[in-house]
């Protein structure tokens, strides 16, 4: 679920509410399926996913191209394409707030470079590189329909989703190879990273089985990088 819908629903805004759970597996009680249905089930003529597992950076140009594609080359409304990006494993890390990136050194963990080659210390694929224009062309190198950045993405419509097996996953490895401060455990760093995620992130339970509800359920077609 969306974590600022979950914490208002619950009456608890500024709280450490977690979305999905503490617990390892999380349970049906515990996810949003109305609020998750509401997001993936909009009205749309064409829906893909796109499966992120390794983390490969490549794949935010590859869904705007998807939607460049779509909107331009074959006419579909801009309003009527749904794309989502299931993100788990290590590419979980795409949805982690730039507090989390710093606090558990996710560059250093994931062994990340920036253009320069220096490890960063901040979600260096959240922020948008462009300004919004409502008569932006594709061509435009600069503008914001060739901005590959998570917040560029977010504002045509992408969903990013977070698999909470994968935070639970990722965070039991923070603490074993000591990106974790002292003394935290693994069910501690998953509720931090869980309570700290990017605005609009969706925190569902297992990754591999929300692709097959989005497939056979919402109709989405599937597509993922390989390189």
């Amino acid at each position: 679920m969306i974590r600022s819908q979950f914490l208002a629903s619950a009456g608890l805004a500024g709280a450490l509410a977690v979305p999905g759970g503490t617990a390892l597996v999380e349970r049906r009680a515990n996810f949003d399926e109305a609020g998750f249905e509401r997001i993936v089930n909009k009205p749309a003529d064409i829906r893909q996913l796109y499966e992120n597992l390794g983390f490969r950076p490549s794949v935010l140009n590859n869904m705007k191209n998807s939607l460049n594609g779509l909107i331009y080359g074959y006419g579909y409304d801009p309003e009527r394409v749904a794309l989502v990006a299931a993100n788990h494993g290590p590419s979980s890390a795409y949805t982690f707030s730039n507090d989390i990136w710093r606090k558990y050194r996710i560059g250093d963990f994931l062994d990340v470079k920036d253009a320069a080659g220096a490890t960063p210390t901040s979600n260096i694929y959240l922020t948008r590189k462009s300004r919004p224009a409502t008569d932006a062309s594709p061509d435009d190198l600069a503008g914001p329909l060739q901005d590959t950045s998570i917040e560029a993405l977010q504002s045509r419509g992408v969903v990013m989703l977070t698999c909470h097996t994968a935070v639970e996953e990722q965070a039991a490895n923070l603490v074993k190879k000591g990106f974790a401060p002292s003394g935290m455990g693994a069910r501690e760093v998953a509720a931090d990273i869980l309570t700290h995620l990017i605005p609009g992130a969706v925190v569902v339970p297992s990754m591999v089985a929300t692709i097959a509800v989005l497939q056979h359920r919402y109709a989405y077609t599937f597509a993922t990088v390989q390189s």
